[in-house]
């Protein structure tokens, strides 16, 4: 049964939350973009961004708080051939993503 769904209202066939779970994104640059604690500047392109969130245990509710975030680049060693996951602030891809919006000045 699925949680919420009806049936047995005493809570002993419903499905219990996971205690992690990892949201993915693509995230898509249309100029190059830098991030803090990256050395180098990263090329325009579209990237896998994972947000991984633990369970908090809340006896009437379900929520989750993020634990660690993380965006996948190219290997510096070995370019596009292979990839890294590269822990990040949120906030500084946001900063990044909205940069990106913005019109180019000439």
């Amino acid at each position: 049964m699925i949680a919420g769904g009806g049936g047995n209202q005493t809570g002993k066939n419903l499905v219990k939350p996971v205690p992690e779970r990892t949201k993915r994104e693509l995230v898509t640059f249309t100029h190059a973009f830098s991030l803090a604690g990256v050395a180098e500047q990263q090329r325009p392109g579209t990237y896998t961004v994972e947000t991984v969130e633990e369970l908090v245990d809340a006896p009437t509710f379900v929520a989750y708080r993020r634990v660690s975030t993380t965006i996948l680049l190219p290997s510096p060693q070995y370019g596009y051939a292979s990839k890294q996951a590269v822990m990040i602030d949120p906030s500084d891809l946001e900063a990044a993503k909205k940069k990106d919006a913005e019109p180019a000045t000439r």
